[in-house]
């Protein structure tokens, strides 16, 4: 599946993604520097009922947001990371495997622990993003 999206459309889009996959909890978000990534995650969560300010974890790695109706989402960032042992020690596998909405930057420094049933979403594009599943 390809979605296009514009600054504009990006509420439409993201609540296309998460129609398209109402069962899925972890997303990894793949795209170069800029690609547009935390924005994207940003609506997502703003979708779900997050009101904190949506941010990325660069160098917390992790940041947890609170929805409207009191659940947790987790959005990771894993830019920083420099052995996989670093995944582990943060807890990776207890937030990933809880049933709360995970949105995870840069998944292939993780190695292969990414969980079977992971949406993958490649951002690519200038003005306009093309997000491919």
């Amino acid at each position: 599946m390809t979605l296009t999206s514009t600054l504009e459309s990006l509420p439409e889009v993201a609540k296309k993604i998460l129609e398209t996959f109402p069962h899925s909890r972890v997303f990894a978000l793949y795209g170069k520097m800029g690609a547009g990534k935390t924005t994207l995650i940003r609506e997502l969560c703003r979708q779900l009922g997050v009101s904190d300010e949506v941010q990325s974890p660069t160098f917390a790695i992790i940041n947890e947001y609170k929805t409207l109706s009191g659940g947790s989402v987790f959005h990771f960032d894993f830019y920083r990371i420099n052995k996989i042992e670093e995944v582990f020690d943060i807890g990776y596998e207890d937030y990933v495997y809880s049933g709360s909405y995970c949105f995870i930057e840069w998944p292939e420094l993780a190695g292969d622990l990414l969980p079977e049933g992971t949406v993958r979403m490649e951002i690519s594009g200038e003005k306009e993003r093309v997000i491919r599943f």
